[in-house]
């Protein structure tokens, strides 16, 4: 019986000794847990899934997502049961800013890091073709002096240049005025029609009633090779889908044009808990390097929101033909 014990004990320690051997140096999650705040649109999806990626298969840290709606998000970052948030829209965090934010004025609990590289904006788009044709597809341009303001040669003179293609966007419908494919939904507040009569443009917008109507109408456009002008914002997956050009409604500086100008441009940014960002420099210093500018992020969202692919397999998609960009990322 004793030597039955004594072997027995001899194997369970043989084990024990053979099993510490394989465990790596720098075992996983060693420098501890990232609470990251996820929300419920897909640019924030993305940002989260990046970063789970390469704080935990790269930085040795495991990333915990954890949702929350609304102002919840704040109050749990500033007692710190969430440690980063990713693509905050300023429009619609005014209040927060005000509270959290040293810089606007707030109690500082909550800490600015950087912006994110997307910047929200909505324009009139037409299809590229109409301003430089398209020979591989027999399209000749319809609408050449649109795309001025996307090539830097002029501030929104596609929209006092509207006038003069007004047949070529003419329908049936709306004839002899051309036609607005608009804010699909009155209730967002767009004031489409408004803002052309306000600017003296002989255009009728109309509203198909979802972006899903919109967007439909968009891709048809396109196959045709026909002309289309569509209020569109961005980011959105509609721009990896298609090639298209603002034509650039006047600037909302301050806000008190509107109508005649168009929303303000919302410039998104990272955050995180003041506490966590002192223990934890080199995640700070990452959320810092990772930024995504609204055409690098658009692929991923027509991946996630038309392809139905899984966020993560969209992100890993990006991130194998993207390896020397979001390596960068990564703090020395």
């Amino acid at each position: 019986m004793n030597v039955c014990k004594i072997l027995k004990n001899f194997v369970v320690t043989l084990v024990v000794v053979l099993g510490m051997v394989f465990i790596p140096a720098t075992s996983y999650a060693a420098k501890g847990v990232v609470k990251i705040w996820e929300a419920d649109w897909t640019g924030n999806l993305v940002f989260g899934q990046l970063a789970e990626i390469i704080l935990e298969e790269h930085m040795d840290y495991k990333v915990k997502q954890i949702f929350m709606a609304g102002t919840a998000g704040w109050e749990a970052m500033a007692a710190g049961d969430l440690d980063i948030g990713l693509e905050t829209w300023p429009s619609y965090n005014a209040d927060a800013k005000a509270r959290y934010f040293a810089e606007y004025g707030g109690d500082g609990s909550v800490m600015y890091v950087t912006e994110s590289g997307v910047v929200g904006a909505s324009d009139y788009y037409v299809p590229r073709y109409m301003c430089e044709g398209d020979s591989a597809r027999g399209i000749k341009a319809t609408a050449p002096d649109l795309c001025m303001h996307a090539k830097g040669q002029c501030d929104h003179c596609g929209l006092e240049k509207l006038n003069q293609y007004a047949d070529v966007f003419a329908a049936p419908e709306t004839a002899p005025k051309g036609r607005l494919v608009g804010c699909p939904v009155a209730g967002w507040g767009c004031d489409d029609q408004k803002r052309l009569d306000l600017n003296g443009v002989n255009f009728t917008a109309v509203e198909l009633g979802t972006d899903t109507a919109q967007w439909a109408e968009l891709t048809a456009a396109f196959k045709r090779g026909d002309p289309i002008l569509v209020y569109a914002w961005e980011p959105l997956w509609i721009f990896a889908a298609f090639d298209l050009v603002g034509i650039g409604i006047p600037k909302n500086e301050d806000g008190s044009c509107w109508p005649a100008c168009g929303w303000p441009q919302d410039v998104t940014f990272q955050s995180a808990n003041p506490d966590f960002a002192k223990k934890h420099p080199d995640v700070i210093q990452m959320l810092k390097n990772m930024k995504l500018s609204n055409a690098q992020q658009a692929p991923m969202i027509l991946d996630v929101d038309v392809e139905k692919m899984t966020v993560e397999d969209a992100v890993r998609k990006w991130m194998a033909s993207n390896e020397d960009m979001w390596r960068a990322w990564i703090p020395n």
